[in-house]
């Protein structure tokens, strides 16, 4: 079971040339992963915050239920292996515009304040998410105010 899991996760986070892997679907994986990420980094798992990712990830990328619910738990079984976030935000960077590493981050800090406070380890890591993505402080800003506005 595990095998196959690693082996659909290097198919779909592959985004070279030679692959078959839908890019689009390698990004929405990314951008789940680092959701679910956030989600755990104040050690406390919040329904509020489920919801949130999921409300986030469904207008984003226009998911029906199902896709969404297989895309939440693979991006949750990916961040159970994951040694660093290096693999989800170098996809980003890669692939986003500028606008959309924005959004993302607008969608960290919604999820973060979903729960009604954003702890010190949620704000690192969606600084250090922002740093990753080349997303200037600036605009790091400019989201945090926009979510919390």
């Amino acid at each position: 079971m595990l095998d196959s899991i690693k082996a659909f996760f290097s198919q779909q986070l592959s985004l070279d040339g030679d692959s078959a892997a839908d890019p689009q679907q390698a990004l929405e994986l990314a951008a789940a992963a680092l959701l679910i990420e956030l989600s755990r980094s104040d050690y406390q798992q919040d329904p509020a915050e489920q919801r949130a990712i999921e409300q986030a990830l469904s207008n984003s990328f226009n998911l029906a239920p199902e896709r969404l619910q297989q895309l939440i738990a693979l991006a949750e079984q990916e961040m159970d292996q994951a040694t660093s976030l290096y693999q989800f935000t170098t996809l980003i960077k890669d692939n986003y515009s500028a606008e959309q590493r924005f959004d993302l981050v607008k969608m960290l800090w919604r999820v973060a304040l979903a729960d009604g406070e954003i702890s010190k380890y949620e704000d690192h890591m969606i600084r250090k998410v922002a740093d990753l993505i080349y997303l200037p402080h600036s605009q790091f800003i400019k989201a945090k105010l926009a979510v919390i506005n």
